[in-house]
């Protein structure tokens, strides 16, 4: 997911209209509604308090009526319930579409089980990140994948791109946007009890990265058990007709513990669990094993190759790279995006590209770049902000531990 400083931009907004003439406020914040496209809760979003921004070229919640704070705790101690919908989901078909796709990713699409998935990178020629993404194999001849709302059309121009000289060369694959779906994220320790009211297929069953095609609420809907958050949880793409219908039925088994909750909280979420943002955290130079995901390139992957860049990206695997990413605990205020981090003698080491305030942990953390040497937990840093430099600590991430469902 795109778009950095969203705690950040929530925390403003929030400051702004409790010190500030309302009217203006909103109007410097939302000139630009009437150009932007809205999900189809967009409505029930704002009956229930939503305060709406520009995202990704669509209008989104980034919070309701509690804060960003609460919203984050109440999401690790209860549950939360985003609307995704500004995500694109499509499907690839047709005998070819596994080798299609290794040709753009990085992960070793043909080892999946059916209904099985995993997160991959989509590279460039050189090894640099396209954007990142849930794949899934529904079956042998069917992808569903999910990429970033700041990069459909960029990663749709790539896939089509290559696509059409694939089967230029008589391979056999299609794909189909799934514009006519909305995809909603239901997550934390609420998710699985509150989703087993909605539907009869036995949710225990169903384990971390898996997909099924069943009914939730009276509609058809795909259901993967993933998220962006670290908690156990689930994407659910529901016909765009059903999806009101769909969030207000899970708001009401859950009693009013599951909340409706918008991309602040989402953006606090993920950094507690150490998740990259693509356009802070990945980008365009920034190859997979510098940001960490070297676990994401399959194993026959590695010793085949065989994907855009593979050459640069094998050449890290072999040798290491310059630059890692690294998470960070600091002191004094919370460190932003390009925040400068220093060595213990002065030396400039890297940047921070992610950083705020826990509500969990009630400390600063960050996530940045640095040379390699320098990303091992315990290494002391200093982080500047805004001018002044303060002591950090290389920290493992995830900051907060991850609650996966997965077989014991």
């Amino acid at each position: 997911m795109r778009g950095g400083g969203l705690w950040q931009l929530g925390q403003s907004i929030s400051r702004r209209l409790a010190q500030a003439d309302k009217k203006a406020v909103a109007r410097r914040y939302f000139a630009s509604e009437a150009d932007l496209k809205k999900t189809v809760l967009y409505d029930f979003h704002v009956t229930h308090g939503a305060k709406m921004v520009p995202f990704a070229g669509w209008s989104m919640p980034i919070q309701y009526k509690d804060s960003i704070m609460d919203s984050t705790v109440n999401c690790r101690e209860n549950g939360s319930l985003f609307d995704v919908s500004h995500m694109c989901g499509l499907s690839l078909k047709g005998k070819d579409c596994i080798p299609f796709l290794e040709k753009l990713v990085v992960a070793d699409v043909a080892a999946l089980a059916p209904g099985t998935g995993t997160l991959t990178v989509f590279t460039n020629e050189k090894g640099g990140a396209i954007d990142d993404s849930v794949i899934t194999k529904v079956k042998d001849n069917h992808i569903y994948l999910v990429v970033n709302a700041g990069c459909r059309d960029k990663d749709l121009a790539h896939i089509e791109e290559h696509m059409k000289a694939f089967k230029a060369k008589g391979g056999d694959v299609s794909w189909h946007i799934h514009d006519e779906r909305s995809l909603l994220a239901l997550q934390g320790p609420l998710a699985a009890p509150v989703l087993q009211h909605l539907t009869k297929e036995d949710l225990s069953k169903i384990y971390f990265s898996d997909f099924r095609i069943i009914d939730i609420n009276g509609a058809s809907c795909f259901l993967t058990r993933t998220g962006y958050t670290g908690e156990d949880g689930f994407e659910i793409s529901v016909p765009s007709e059903h999806a009101v219908d769909l969030a207000k039925a899970i708001l009401e088994k859950s009693e009013g513990k599951v909340r409706l909750t918008g991309l602040g909280a989402r953006d606090s979420l993920r950094l507690e669990a150490g998740l990259c943002l693509y356009g802070n955290d990945m980008e365009q130079h920034i190859t997979p094993v510098e940001a960490g995901l070297t676990w994401a390139i399959g194993k026959r992957r590695r010793a085949e190759g065989g994907f855009l860049g593979a050459e640069k990206i094998l050449k890290q695997l072999e040798e290491g790279p310059k630059i890692r990413r690294a998470g960070f605990i600091s002191s004094g205020p919370p460190a932003r995006s390009h925040s400068e981090i220093q060595n213990d003698k002065g030396a400039n080491i890297g940047e921070v590209t992610s950083g705020g305030f826990s509500p969990c942990l009630k400390k600063n953390i960050a996530m940045g770049y640095v040379k390699s040497g320098s990303h091992k937990a315990g290494t002391k840093v200093k982080i500047l902000v805004r001018g002044k430099a303060y002591d950090g600590v290389v920290t493992k991430m995830p900051f907060v531990p991850t609650k996966y469902y997965k077989p014991s």
